[in-house]
């Protein structure tokens, strides 16, 4: 593999030979990209940057001169006086570094990049999606929220426009807070569609605002019929030939030979075709080229493959370098870079430029200097200086979240592809990050630059990132940059802890969900049911004091939910892929999920397992306790208003009832703002099934058996019912949960997940048609339920609708956990409720079929429970 030059060859002419891609526009266009593939199930093809510094190794003098020439184009614009007030706002994670250069441009412009990590006890001052992302909202963490309240133009620097619809959610959101006159857009190529155009002219109009547009070249992208499909054909044809170890490479051979061939029938259009800037030498007045700079390119040593993620500890020699880097400086603009800290980053630049030349092995011809993710920057800047420094050819690129096919061809923008686990402990979960086209390309250092929050053992571990970079450079040098946080109000409330996660605390994956409790594993909290039912309604004790003996069910109980299951999984896997495609279309297309601990936990688990599968994206997923009587967990939104846009939250639920905790959730929401100041959480709750109509997002509104009803801790975790007591819950704690560790011979909990998640494929027209349908229907809540269960509570004498429960899931729950006083049952209900027979013939409680009921069943709580009551009629109850 030669990944130094590709000797003229285009790098997208790959992708457009077999796709029939077609790059139309400017004369330079090619030069700035290239073509690459990825599964995505809205867009296959890539556009790759040679001038981002992203997934293309660059002179990071052309790097940087690109986005500094873009911002003297937009301060020409503005003109002097109005390029003063301009505030320059770059997205994460690709553009952070070119945001940063276009303020530089600019001149006196303060500079904020949106960001996708979350910083405790720091508040959003507004965040947006990212459509066509593969990763997590973004967020603006300002440490000045004045710095985006101003009235200057507001500049708004990506690496591609593409379609607009990022730069479009954002304006939105920012001009409903902190409108203004102007926006300039600002971009390296743009690529939009005519019909895009019109839609940023249009939006000016609405919101009354001049929106001007920059960039280097622009152009368009022309599909041929098909190609999203032939696309993932290919990308999934590549990728099984990787798995089996039978890597295409630039010279098919095996499952590669059959695409060595252009398609009949396709031109490939472009203007001006030459190599990338990697590789070319610069003419002698291009602008962008500073003194002393080297560009010239050397071949590399073939031999990796692709994917090449070899492992070897001992090859390579690690060097720590001491940057010196100024005490207080903010290491990019993550929460804001003013022109002052300009002034400081370029007076220390020449001391940690020299620092790191320094530490190069003697004789280095070829040097990578690495960014991380949304660190792109500093080590931009640094990289520039150390290129005036060294005789050796110095290169920059950074790390991503985003995953790409590599191919190894010369015609292909993405020749290699290093894959190495996360290492700053991201808020969203353990994930898979990427280095591209450094296996193959014959550096004889690597440079990583990270911030320490990256500096963990993660990044150190076998397998980790410069485990992989020891494989393929004799020398690696890490520059960690202290993380930059701002100081927090001495009156800020005291820090919350981390989620917690499996498998420490529960038997789900780390990745599927992070629960806002606190482990109380070690304390005593069970309680004989009818002590707890006693205590309970005497007014003695809340529910959530205490926690009901966790029910073994016997083996013909565990024979009626696997069969449960197995009838059932079809019609669950329909419910979550309608009420997930829901929220993405109307909530948020990249939501936070919060889960109502703990009955909304596997279906939360499930949402985002739907996601990962239909559009290969990963949600954040949270799990937080809310209490009947006592509300929502305070400090769980707390944390999640520190950590995300509260806009984005979607609380998840199992299913409705009579609709109590959607009243509870929406007094506790209300107060939560009232309190705090921190708006913007919807309480209305997504539900798998809303029997009750109770809410408007739903999979079905049919009351039917979901089998992690029919158990407790085992179907969701091994993880306890909430606890709010006092003297363990203190006022800046998390609610508390235990985790049974003891019961993992009988959990079911994956088990359950994965046998719905099996029948995603099948249902997935079914969803579409479902969701159709919805999108046209009446939504609106009728509340039904809760006027059944007013009925019903008076008829039969109760005259407390606390003491009647709706549904099957929630009978399910009165027959493992209260003590029940007789079932309810719809005539003709079926196998729905084979389980509820069971348990209720167990416990001795009568099974009533009723005609005209609402739900399937509903479960009665035994009124005005002692334990000197006896018998099942309620007849001989102590008063």
């Amino acid at each position: 593999m030669n990944i130094a030059a590709n000797n003229g060859v285009w790098s997208g002419s790959w992708v457009a030979e077999r796709l029939g891609v077609e790059l139309v526009g400017d004369d330079g266009l090619t030069a700035l990209l290239g073509l690459a593939l990825r599964r995505n199930p809205r867009r296959a093809h890539l556009l790759v940057s040679n001038v981002l510094g992203k997934h293309v190794p660059q002179s990071p003098s052309v790097v940087y001169g690109h986005g500094f020439a873009l911002g003297r184009r937009v301060r020409d614009l503005l003109g002097e006086r109005e390029a003063r007030q301009a505030v320059v706002l770059g997205y994460a994670e690709t553009a952070t570094g070119l945001g940063h250069s276009v303020a530089d441009g600019i001149g006196l412009a303060p500079y904020l990049h949106s960001t996708r990590r979350p910083v405790a006890g720091v508040t959003p001052a507004g965040g947006f999606e990212e459509s066509h992302s593969h990763a997590t909202s973004h967020l603006l963490l300002p440490e000045d929220p004045a710095l985006l309240s101003g009235e200057g133009p507001l500049v708004l620097v990506d690496d591609e426009f593409s379609t607009g619809n990022t730069v479009l959610n954002t304006i939105r959101d920012l001009h409903a807070r902190y409108p203004r006159k102007r926006y300039v857009v600002v971009a390296l190529v743009d690529m939009r569609s005519s019909e895009d155009a019109g839609r940023l002219t249009d939006f000016a109009r609405e919101i009354d605002a001049r929106v001007d547009l920059v960039a280097a070249a622009s152009g368009t992208v022309k599909l041929p019929e098909g190609v999203l499909e032939k696309g993932q054909e290919l990308v999934a044809r590549y990728e099984a030939s990787a798995a089996t170890g039978d890597q295409p490479g630039a010279a098919p051979s095996g499952p590669a030979a059959q695409f060595s061939a252009p398609l009949e029938g396709v031109a490939l259009t472009h203007r001006g075709v030459r190599a990338p800037s990697e590789g070319v030498a610069p003419e002698a007045d291009d602008p962008f080229t500073r003194p002393g700079a080297r560009v010239t390119a050397r071949s590399a040593p073939t031999g990796p493959q692709p994917d090449d993620n070899r492992t070897t500890p001992h090859r390579s020699h690690l060097t720590r370098i001491d940057l010196r880097w100024p005490h207080g400086l903010p290491d990019g603009g993550r929460h804001g870079f003013t022109p002052a800290h300009r002034i400081r980053l370029e007076t220390a630049l020449p001391t940690m430029a020299a620092r790191v030349a320094e530490a190069l092995p003697p004789g280095a011809r070829r040097v990578l200097t690495l960014g991380f993710e949304e660190l792109m920057y500093t080590p931009l800047r640094i990289a520039r200086e150390l290129e005036a420094l060294v005789a050796a050819e110095v290169r920059y690129s950074t790390t991503t979240r985003s995953p790409v096919l590599a191919v190894d061809d010369p015609g292909y923008a993405i020749r290699s592809r290093l894959v190495f686990p996360a290492h700053d402990n991201p808020a969203d979960g353990p994930g898979e990050r990427y280095a591209y086209n450094v296996a193959g390309a014959g550096f004889d250092a690597v440079v990583l630059f990270v911030d320490s929050a990256g500096d963990t053992p993660e990044l150190h571990a076998p397998g980790g990132l410069l485990d992989r970079l020891g494989a393929h450079a004799p020398h690696v040098l890490l520059a960690a940059v202290p993380s930059y946080v701002p100081a927090l109000p001495e009156e800020s409330p005291a820090m919350l802890p981390e989620p917690l996660r499996g498998p420490a605390f529960s038997s789900y994956p780390a990745e599927d969900v992070g629960w806002l409790l606190q482990d109380l594993s070690d304390v005593t909290l069970e309680a004989p049911t009818e002590e707890r039912e006693e205590a309970i309604q005497s007014g003695g004790a809340h529910y959530a004091e205490s926690l009901p003996v966790e029910y073994q069910p016997s083996e013909q109980y565990q024979a009626l939910f696997h069969a449960a299951l197995e009838t059932s999984a079809a019609r669950i896997a329909q419910a979550v892929g309608v009420v997930t495609e829901t929220v993405m279309a109307e909530r948020s297309p990249r939501p936070v999920l919060v889960s109502l601990a703990r009955a909304g936990t596997p279906v939360g688990v499930l949402m985002r397992r739907w996601a990962q599968f239909r559009y290969g994206v990963d949600l954040p997923h949270y799990a937080v306790s809310i209490v009947r009587g006592r509300g929502i967990d305070a400090n769980a939104l707390r944390w999640l208003a520190a950590h995300h846009d509260p806009r984005d939250v979607v609380f998840v639920d199992g299913w409705t009832g009579k609709g109590a905790i959607t009243r509870e959730l929406a007094d506790a929401v209300a107060e939560f703002e009232a309190r705090t100041g921190v708006s913007g959480f919807d309480p209305e709750i997504a539900v798998l099934a809303d029997p009750g109509s109770c809410v408007r997002t739903y999979g079905t509104r049919e009351d039917f058996l979901i089998p992690s009803a029919c158990l407790n801790s085992t179907v969701s975790g091994l993880i306890s019912r909430t606890v709010l007591r006092a003297d363990l819950v203190g006022p800046d704690d998390f609610h508390g949960a235990k985790y049974y560790r003891e019961l993992a011979g009988a959990d079911v909990s994956v088990a359950f997940l994965d046998a719905v998640a099996a029948r995603f494929a099948e249902v997935t027209e079914a969803v579409d048609a479902a969701v159709k349908e919805l999108g046209v229907a009446d939504r609106t809540p009728t509340w039904e339920g809760w006027a059944a269960v007013e009925r019903i509570s008076e008829e039969y004498g109760i005259h407390d609708v606390n003491l009647v429960k709706p549904g099957v899931g929630e009978t399910t729950r009165v027959l493992l956990r209260r003590v029940p006083w007789k079932i309810l049952a719809r005539a003709g209900a079926g196998a729905d409720l084979d389980h509820v027979r069971l348990l209720a013939e167990q416990r001795g409680v009568p099974v009533e079929e009723v005609g005209e009921l609402p739900y399937t069943c509903v479960g009665l709580i035994h009124p005005k429970y002692t334990r000197g009551a006896t018998g099942a009629d309620g007849r001989a109850v102590s008063v």
